[in-house]
């Protein structure tokens, strides 16, 4: 039976008390119903409003990992007083159980495998088409969210799916962030860099995005299919050449990103139309709220750039811990909680040696290791101590878990079963340590995405 303290067990229910309270905070429904509001004469979407005399109807098409329960929150704003149809792409289960009406949904991959698909192209496809032939008194109404850019997937001529697929997982694998990665997405699809806004030649559109993104750029989550591509053409071939130096990639990929952009008269203020409903920070804020509720002194971190590799964060968030845990003499005044937002980066190392992980998991190991090689460091810390990581989309990775977390009964059987984490960190294989020491973070599909929130507890 894997061990732990009456202090642990208190530990793991406050930490899960505000990783819940974060996740509700930003769930796709709640963030939804917060910002739309109809009165019956106007729908406001946020600062955008359009008088219900505008339109006749309503096409509603989204993509991402909580584009599912954003659709139900919308459905539930607006009443039943409005027509609406629509499709989105989502992944497998995310709609489970969801009134969505006229909304037809593709379940455009399996869980845990954020990769594109024949069945996301062949939604796509269905999406542009819906949204190309609109009535022009018919209201669009797009919902992205996290996880979208692998979902929406519309090769441009001369780039088969076979080669998208090869970029995806050479440039994941090799850790580039999500910046670069749909730099080059962008110049390879019909949909993404503002395509969807270029097939809708006429009528209102509205986009609602559920960021996943440090800093919220509009252009970069789900690969902005309804903004400019701010991004500098060359920038494309740039990221292609930092991370495929020998060129391995399909040269069908190289002669896409060398094109010129399409043109495109864009309205004025085109982000005007776009409104951001939810982000990491809010899902920390609601997460602070509840550790101070639940007595503890508490500090809060939102990365604001890219934040470096998982491993990377991972130490820097342990020796933060033990200031925390023997500053100022040792002795703590008070409990503490430690919450941060962001989404570092994984570098995996050759197929042949990798395990099974995600960067949530790989951060946890990461400061596992650091912890037990700090000075001082003892059973006793080990007592008052946790530390959580996951994604509030709860997937991390190719696994069924959100994260992990580091728990006393975690060092305890990492020692009974004889595991060496730092074996299975340089494996990328942490989901099996975490296994088999009881430490995965299981949630589920959670309605939201925006990144990975981060907690430490200390008593």
């Amino acid at each position: 039976m894997m061990g732990g303290s009456r202090s642990g067990s208190r530990l793991r229910d406050d930490a899960m008390e505000i990783w819940r309270s974060a996740v509700d905070a930003v769930r796709g429904d709640v963030a939804v119903e917060a910002k739309v509001k109809f009165d019956g004469q106007t729908l406001a979407v946020g600062g955008w409003e359009i008088g219900r005399d505008e339109f006749d109807s309503i096409l509603l098409v989204g993509t991402g990992k909580a584009t599912a329960a954003m659709a139900a929150g919308f459905l539930r704003a607006i009443g039943d007083t409005i027509e609406v149809r629509g499709r989105i792409n989502v992944p497998r289960g995310t709609a489970e159980g969801l009134d969505l009406g006229r909304i037809e949904v593709c379940e455009a991959r399996d869980p845990g495998v954020n990769e594109p698909t024949e069945r996301a192209w062949a939604g796509t496809e269905a999406s542009l088409r819906d949204v190309a032939t609109a009535p022009q008194r018919e209201l669009v109404v797009v919902l992205l969210s996290g996880g979208g850019s692998a979902m929406w997937v519309a090769p441009v001529e001369g780039v088969s799916w076979n080669d998208k697929l090869a970029v995806t997982r050479h440039l994941s694998a090799s850790g580039a962030s999500i910046g670069e990665l749909n730099t080059v997405r962008k110049r390879l699809s019909r949909i993404k860099g503002g395509g969807l806004r270029r097939v809708r030649r006429a009528g209102p559109m509205v986009t609602l995005v559920l960021s996943d993104v440090i800093g919220d750029p509009l252009d970069t989550i789900a690969s902005g299919p309804t903004v400019p591509d701010l991004r500098k053409p060359g920038m494309a071939l740039e990221v292609l050449q930092k991370f495929d130096p020998q060129r391995a990639l399909p040269a069908s990929v190289y002669t896409a990103v060398s094109r010129p952009p399409a043109e495109f008269v864009w309205p004025d203020a085109p982000s005007r139309d776009v409104v951001t409903i939810g982000n990491t920070p809010a899902a920390t804020a609601a997460a602070a709220a509840t550790a101070r509720r639940l007595g503890y002194h508490v500090s809060t971190h939102d990365a604001t750039g890219q934040e470096g590799t998982a491993e990377e964060v991972g130490v820097r968030l342990a020796d933060e811990t033990i200031d925390v845990l023997h500053g100022c003499g040792g002795a703590m005044s008070h409990p503490t909680c430690l919450i941060s937002g962001g989404e570092p980066v994984v570098r995996l190392v050759d197929a042949a040696r990798r395990g099974k992980g995600g960067r949530n998991q790989q951060l946890v190991l990461a400061a596992m290791i650091r912890l037990a090689s700090s000075r001082g460091f003892d059973a006793c810390d080990k007592q008052r101590l946790l530390f959580l990581s996951g994604g509030t989309d709860g997937e991390d990775g190719p696994t069924d878990a959100a994260g992990a977390i580091l728990t006393e009964g975690v060092w305890d059987e990492a020692q009974r079963q004889g595991l060496d984490p730092a074996d299975y960190l340089g494996r990328n294989d942490a989901y099996h340590f975490f296994a088999k020491t009881g430490g995965l973070l299981l949630t589920g599909p959670t309605g939201t995405n925006v990144g990975d929130v981060r907690i430490v507890l200390a008593r």
